[in-house]
């Protein structure tokens, strides 16, 4: 096999083999672009999400900077999804993200790992990559980190300042380093928005 069909099958590989150097650079230009220009040049920034991404939805937003291993060439956007500042996508496995998901400022989504034996990152610099997965309505909050080979379930809620090195199932408030599920969405969350705030559904816009 070759350094890019291992790296593609999630095994051990070298990241700085010539071939995949070269490609992975000529992908980061659109992305230098993107978090160069001005808040007001909406097209230019969404004709850009639609060049960089592997796949790209509609309505997104991506406060700048985006950080992005492989300019977000792995990365699979569904719609209707906000990032606040500092989104960083460490691509160099695949990361699915689905509608509706935000992410707080400064998440991180890491498909990179090294292996544990010293000599393996010394002498040979070896890495793999393991997809992560976002369902649909996702919340991830700020300075969260989601490791490889991470799967969060639709309509979850993530915790600031997790990390997160297990899958996390659907429908559930997880928090904490390891994250882990505190509790499941519940009744509770249709009367409070916040502590014991509670929701005026009359003035909840339709």
């Amino acid at each position: 096999m070759t350094e890019r069909e291992k790296m593609l099958a999630g095994k051990l590989y070298d990241p700085a083999d010539e071939d995949i150097m070269s490609e992975q650079l000529s992908y980061k230009d659109k992305l230098w672009e993107f978090n160069h220009l001005k808040p007001s040049e909406t097209a230019r920034r969404n004709q850009l999400m639609h060049e960089m991404f592997a796949a790209c939805g509609e309505n997104n937003y991506l406060e700048g900077p985006v950080n992005a291993n492989w300019g977000g060439h792995n990365v699979y956007l569904g719609s209707n999804i906000y990032a606040n500042y500092n989104l960083t996508l460490v691509d160099d496995g695949r990361i699915y993200i689905g509608d509706w998901c935000k992410f707080g400022p400064n998440v991180t989504l890491a498909t990179p790992g090294h292996p544990i034996l010293p000599e393996l990152r010394r002498d040979r610099l070896l890495q793999f990559n393991k997809d992560i997965r976002i369902g649909d309505n996702v919340w991830i909050g700020a300075g969260t980190v989601v490791c490889p080979g991470v799967t969060i379930g639709e309509n979850s809620v993530i915790g600031a300042g997790s990390v997160v090195t297990k899958d996390i199932p659907a429908n559930v408030v997880a928090y904490g380093d390891p994250c882990r599920v505190i509790r499941k969405i519940s009744r509770l969350d249709r009367e409070c928005f916040f502590r014991i705030e509670r929701i005026d559904w009359s003035e909840i816009k339709r």
